[in-house]
C-alpha cells in the first residue's frame, strides 16, 4: 500500500511550528516511516507538488498568499493549520488594527509600495480547513497524537474546555487572585496545553485559541470587576486572539 504523501507549507510566519516538528527527534522518525514527506523546506530543498496531506503553517497575508493557499487546497485531501498564525492569525493579526500604509511603511521602508499585503487571516478564512493544530509554538506531543490519528483513520480530537480547568487540576493559585492580579485568557481560550504559562507564574495570552461558544459577556464581566483597564484588555485580547468572535 502507497504510503501518503506529506507537504508542509509555510505562510506568514516564523516556522517555529516546523522547527517543533523537526525537534521531535527520533521519534519524528518512527512517524514519518509511515508517510512519503515530499515537501518541506525546513527539512529538504525538494519540493514535490504531488500530495494528500497539506500540513499549512502562518496566516495568509498577501493576494499571492490567497492565490497559493487555493492551489494546495485543491492538491490536498487533508488540509491541517499548523499553530497559531495558521489557526487564528496569531500574532500577525496585531497589525490589523493599526493604519496598513504605516505598517507597510514601517516594516519595507521606501520599498512599501512593491508589496501588496492584505490584513492578516487565518487560513480557514480563505479555504477549508479540515483539522487545527494549535498553540504557539505547537506542543509536539499534540502533533504526534494528531497525526498518528489521522494516519490510524481516527478523528483527531481537541479539548474544547478552558486553560482553567487544567489549572484547577494542578492547583495553581488564579492569576486573578493572587495579591497583584494577572489579566489572563485562561477563562475563554481552548485548554490543552496543561496551563504551562499561568503553572510558571505567567498569564495564559489564549494561544490555542477560544472555546467553543465562550461566555465573552462573563469574562468582560470579570475584567471589570478586576480594574483592568481597556487599552490593557485590548492588549490581550489581540495577541493572539485578535479576530475573536469571527473565527474561533
Amino acid at each position: 500500500m502507497a504510503k501518503p504523501k506529506v507537504g508542509f507549507f509555510e505562510f506568514t510566519c516564523c516556522e517555529g511550528c516546523q522547527l517543533t516538528v523537526l525537534s521531535l527527534g527520533e521519534r519524528i522518525l518512527d512517524l514519518f516511516q509511515s508517510v512519503e514527506v515530499v515537501n518541506f523546506r525546513e527539512a529538504s530543498s525538494y519540493k514535490g507538488q504531488d500530495y494528500d496531506i497539506a500540513i499549512i503553517e502562518g496566516s495568509i497575508s498577501s493576494p499571492k498568499d490567497i492565490e497559493r493557499v487555493k492551489e494546495i487546497r485543491k492538491k490536498a485531501k487533508v488540509v491541517i493549520a499548523l499553530g497559531a498564525c495558521a489557526h487564528i492569525a496569531g500574532v500577525n493579526a496585531i497589525k490589523n488594527f493599526h493604519n496598513q500604509q504605516e505598517i507597510r511603511k514601517k516594516v519595507y521602508g521606501d520599498k512599501a509600495w512593491a508589496f501588496d499585503s492584505i490584513l492578516a487571516q487565518p487560513v480557514d478564512a480563505v479555504i477549508k480547513v479540515d483539522y487545527v493544530i494549535p498553540e504557539c509554538p505547537i506542543d509536539k506531543d499534540e502533533f504526534v497524537r494528531i497525526v498518528s490519528q489521522l494516519l490510524n483513520n481516527m478523528k483527531p480530537f481537541l479539548p474544547d474546555y478552558p486553560v482553567c480547568v487544567e489549572c484547577k487540576m494542578k492547583g495553581n493559585v488564579c492569576n486573578y487572585h493572587k495579591v497583584n492580579p494577572i489579566i489572563c485568557m485562561g477563562v475563554v481560550s481552548r485548554g490543552g496545553c496543561g496551563a504551562i504559562c499561568p503553572s510558571a507564574g505567567n498569564a495564559c495570552e489564549g494561544c490555542r485559541g477560544l472555546i467553543p461558544d465562550p461566555n465573552l459577556d462573563a469574562f468582560e464581566g470579570l475584567l471589570k470587576e478586576y480594574g483592568i483597564s481597556t487599552e490593557d484588555k485590548f492588549r490581550f485580547y489581540r495577541m493572539y486572539n485578535g479576530l475573536m468572535g469571527m473565527y474561533k
